[in-house]
């Protein structure tokens, strides 16, 4: 009944001393205090911006098929779902942190005297004897100062850092999928205006050399004529060399050996993020790499909450039980069980100053999480700023460059009619012709940077994964 009684009071103490916890409780870091958008664009101070499902986003069906191969094949999501699988593990761990050790073993011992020790030379001779036992032993630490529940929840917090990134990775992965698909069709923009350039030169080069025969030309008109003919050949060149590269890159992001891509054509594209009517400062946590940063900070306060806690006193239970005999057939006797129950606290004094240390790396630790979660949410809207705005000039730019295409086309049509009539040089027939050609491959760059605008504005305002 003793025993009980002393059990009792044991048990008591860890719940009247769980009551003192040592540890902080979380608060979400301020680093949002005069956060803005260097933009023209107008921001809402409204509620947080639903994400836009991807597919709502890029309604190319190829497009849309690349993408789904990438989300499923990609080595840097496979990798990212094996480190979930990790912090899922050290989570479930974390919820048996509350619960007693346990631990069975099996042994025997067989031991003989000396006879040159005291108890030997009593004897007078050896003695051998065998040992049989099996014992049980349990062991119980309560959590009085909050160091199991900050453990757990630095684990979670692991866990659901890992989840954040595995998004992130997602969002990364179907932005760069969608920027080499219209890199692509702007390519093969690019190679028709090429492949027209080289047949309307062709039939100049033959032209001019009528000319020649004729006396209306010289011969450096023909070779001018002809370099020219040279050189968008040499353009059709680096251009396919560049659509190579390009189905190369979008092959390994979705898994596969290099290969062709199918893909649909450059006109009748339609992508558009919906920022026109203003991005609320909000929208930052629709991101995961903000929300992984925040976790990171959230995991390094609850590990300096497990170090400060380690400076008070810990209560531990352990008890033992079991059979024992020296007669293998006496074991499973009720005669040859024990036990023993021990509880104590114990209260670190000296030990070499490691845990002030560790506790000092915690708070250390800590600071650098603070930081990069500041560092991230500031890099997060300097992109949407970016974003922004390079749709706003992509927009007004692209207007421009059809309107300076139209005039580089008037020229040409104006200045070969003056050649042919003997009215001008055949300098300014290439001159119009070669701006002409920079005009138009200058439109196909510029409505590809308006649509990679708004892919990055997509990806800036957290991406919309299922």
């Amino acid at each position: 009944m003793r025993t009980i009684y002393k059990l009792s009071f044991v048990a008591f103490s860890a719940i009247t001393l769980q009551s003192c916890i040592a540890t902080k409780d979380y608060q979400k870091p301020e680093v949002w205090n005069n956060a803005s958008f260097n933009t023209n664009t107008v921001v809402r101070d409204s509620a947080v911006q639903q994400v836009v499902a991807w597919r709502d986003v890029f309604t190319d069906s190829i497009l849309q098929g690349y993408i789904s191969t990438a989300l499923e094949n990609n080595l840097d999501v496979r990798t990212a779902l094996e480190n979930i699988k990790q912090a899922e593990s050290y989570v479930a761990q974390g919820k048996f942190g509350y619960l007693p050790t346990f631990n069975v073993g099996a042994n025997y011992t067989h031991s003989v005297n000396s006879i040159n020790t005291q108890f030997g030379r009593i004897l007078g001779q050896r003695q051998r004897l065998d040992q049989f036992d099996i014992t049980g032993s349990l062991g119980w630490e309560a959590d009085i100062w909050g160091k199991i529940t900050s453990r757990k929840l630095a684990a979670e917090a692991t866990y659901l850092q890992t989840v954040a990134a595995h998004q992130a990775i997602k969002t990364q992965l179907i932005s760069l999928v969608a920027s080499n698909y219209y890199n692509l069709l702007a390519l093969d923009a690019q190679k028709q205006v090429a492949l027209k350039t080289i047949e309307n030169r062709t039939k100049s080069l033959e032209t001019n050399k009528a000319l020649k025969d004729a006396g209306r030309v010289t011969e450096v008109a023909v070779k001018q004529t002809e370099a020219q003919l040279l050189s968008a050949q040499a353009l059709l060149l680096d251009i396919d060399n560049n659509i190579k590269v390009q189905e190369n890159s979008l092959s390994i992001l979705q898994g596969l050996f290099p290969k062709e891509m199918e893909r649909s054509s450059f006109d009748g594209q339609q992508l558009a993020v919906n920022g026109v009517e203003g991005v609320s400062i909000e929208v930052l946590n629709n991101r995961p790499d903000v929300l992984a940063s925040e976790l990171g900070f959230r995991n390094a306060f609850e590990l300096t909450n497990v170090a400060k806690a380690s400076f008070y006193p810990t209560l531990k239970l352990t008890a033992s039980g079991g059979l024992q005999s020296v007669d293998f057939e006496k074991l499973f006797d009720p005669t040859s069980f024990f036990a023993s129950i021990i509880g104590g606290i114990t209260q670190p004094i000296l030990n070499g100053r490691q845990i002030r240390t560790q506790y000092e790396i915690s708070l250390s630790n800590q600071e650098k999480a603070f930081i990069n979660y500041k560092q991230t949410v500031l890099n997060a809207s300097k992109e949407i700023s970016d974003a922004l705005y390079a749709i706003d000039t992509n927009t007004k730019k692209l207007v421009l460059k059809e309107q300076e295409a139209t005039a580089y086309s008037t020229a040409v049509q104006y200045s070969q009619e003056l050649l042919n009539n003997g009215m001008a040089s055949y300098l300014e027939v290439l001159t119009a012709t070669e701006s002409e050609l920079n005009a138009q491959l200058n439109i196909i760059t510029t409505q590809y940077n308006l649509w990679n605008a708004n892919i990055q504005l997509y990806k800036a305002m957290g991406g919309g994964v299922e």
